[in-house]
């Protein structure tokens, strides 16, 4: 059942309360994250009623801010998807070894993940392929010489650490992947975690089988369709997978936290599936606003400003709770876009402004890949994207990871605002979390543009770091991630200021951001002045 509200009372004497010693900056913040986060809309679902609420409410605070509409006259940027959703009663895993078939419990052995499949059944070979990986810029590849028409790959997640980070996220996106396993001829894939990485408990990884999962209405603009079938399997009973293999999966984790290459060998399993989904269309909308440059020539190019809006609905209850407010994910990051918004209506940049409140960003980053192949402005003329996705104001703002800064020239200028901020930037710390790929600039940079996606750092080793892994273990996709957690207002406040000078900086710079020289994602620019730059030798 749903968290019983507090008394009208104390829900109007709490707030006022705990921000008696806040600086009106954060509480202007903690203000927008109240109102996004609270039961009253219910977890803000891709398309529900509490995710059109909260769309209302942002429109409405930029439309106060004197932020114009960025869809046309409109702020809504309508996306039209369909969801499907796994009927948990008629779906079956099982694992056949000879003549014994082994049924798995989903739900405690193994999940049908929700992103990719069809509905029907499967009964093919299984093949450990290492990370499932190919890289040819780094002469990498876990296919090559293998014969996979007609089977099912096992991977681990993550890849070799002479890989840097940002490509090695790249090519594990879905949409590579599947791209790659397509052409090996495979028909599914079972994705197993080491340990060492896992970010969620597996009870909440579980339940996860009865979000349901969405996809555009439009097939040309589905890039994850072809495999019949993935799975995501219990690391912790994945050893009945290896049982009788050349190498059991001790060993292969053992390989792997020594960072040696992982051998590839045919399981001596087959597995047996078979998934129904039910489909049913859902309408929902990006919320576009624009700040016009303040020069006449400049204000022809954007910097867009990117944050998502939903977070995943009513779910499993944990401890009597269903709501998932998705407070830190993300009416943090919604609120600080807000927050920018009213700090650069007052300063006037000479660029413009875009202030994009994406949907469907927990479903597969489908409102930031919808403005991508449809944007309301030209995307030659973008010439850099921020994101703001759940940066975890735990702690005092010192340290700042700002994922893509060793990419492009952006990172002159993040530098020279970090230090007047007093903030030092530290790099990726655990790069097999992908985070790269995981949010909404990566559709910005499949098309070419400069981005860089930002949370508090921390120092190795440090009680900050002890605090956010355990934040993650705690709240990460639960309903604890309410307002009741602790947040340090303060920090965000400061993280908004520094993101907005950031902002500032960039609009106001008459040269525009281009991708490093050695930067693999200078491929994707599209830009006459991006192409000029490639030109160059």
């Amino acid at each position: 059942m749903f968290r019983r509200p507090l008394p009208f009372v104390l829900l109007v004497l709490l707030p006022a309360m705990a921000s008696a010693a806040a600086s009106p900056e954060a509480e202007r913040w903690w203000s927008h994250v109240r109102v996004l986060a609270d039961d009253a809309m219910q977890g803000r679902e891709t398309g529900s009623e509490g995710y059109q609420k909260a769309a209302t409410y942002v429109v409405e605070q930029l439309s106060a801010m004197g932020i114009k509409p960025g869809a046309g006259d409109d702020y809504a940027q309508a996306v039209e998807l369909v969801s499907r959703r796994l009927v948990d009663a008629s779906s079956r895993l099982a694992l056949v070894r000879g003549d014994r078939r082994m049924p798995l419990v989903i739900g405690r052995d193994a999940i049908i993940a929700s992103s990719l499949g069809e509905s029907g059944q499967v009964d093919a070979p299984l093949v450990f392929v290492g990370y499932g990986l190919s890289i040819p810029e780094a002469g990498h590849d876990d296919f090559a010489g293998l014969d996979l028409q007609g089977k099912v790959v096992v991977i681990l997640y993550g890849g070799p650490d002479h890989i840097p980070g940002a490509l090695r996220a790249h090519h594990s996106s879905l949409e590579e992947r599947v791209k790659v396993l397509r052409k090996a001829g495979v028909v599914g894939v079972m994705v197993l975690w080491n340990p060492k990485s896992e970010e969620l408990p597996w009870a909440r990884i579980a339940s996860s089988r009865f979000e349901p999962a969405m996809t555009f209405a439009d097939p040309s603009l589905v890039e994850n369709q072809g495999l019949k079938v993935g799975v995501i399997f219990n690391s912790r009973h994945a050893e009945k997978l290896f049982a009788g293999a050349q190498h059991s999966f001790k060993e292969v984790l053992a390989m792997a936290d020594a960072n040696r290459p992982l051998p590839r060998f045919e399981l001596p399993t087959r597995l047996e599936a078979r998934a129904e989904w039910k489909e049913s269309p859902v309408k929902s909308a990006n919320v576009v606003g624009v700040l016009p440059g303040s020069d006449a020539t400049l204000a022809k190019e954007y910097v867009v400003l990117t944050a998502h809006l939903d977070h995943v609905g009513v779910g499993v209850p944990v401890k009597g709770d269903a709501i998932y407010n998705g407070a830190m994910d993300n009416a943090t990051g919604v609120a600080a876009v807000l927050e920018m918004a009213r700090t650069l209506q007052a300063l006037k940049p000479k660029r413009s402004v875009l202030f994009l409140l994406v949907t469907g960003e927990e479903k597969g980053l489908l409102g930031a890949h919808y403005f991508a192949a449809k944007p309301t402005v030209p995307m030659s003329s973008i010439v850099a994207n921020f994101n703001m996705d759940m940066f975890l104001p735990l702690f005092p703002l010192r340290h700042l990871l700002a994922l893509g800064q060793e990419e492009s020239s952006l990172k002159a200028p993040l530098q020279q605002v970090a230090t007047a901020h007093g903030v030092t930037l530290v790099p990726d710390p655990e790069p097999n979390s992908m985070l790269f790929i995981r949010s909404d600039q990566y559709a910005f940079i499949r098309k070419g543009v400069p981005a860089l996606f930002f949370k508090f750092g921390h120092a190795p080793g440090s009680p900050e770091e002890r605090t956010m892994k355990a934040w993650h273990t705690r709240h990460y996709h639960a309903p604890s991630d309410d307002l009741r957690q602790p947040m340090d207002r303060e920090a965000a406040a400061k993280f908004v200021r520094l993101l907005s000078d950031l902002t500032l900086t960039v609009a106001n710079n008459p040269e525009r951001p281009r991708w490093n020289g050695d930067s693999f994602f200078r491929r994707f620019a599209s830009t006459p002045v991006e192409e000029a730059h490639q030109r160059m030798p």
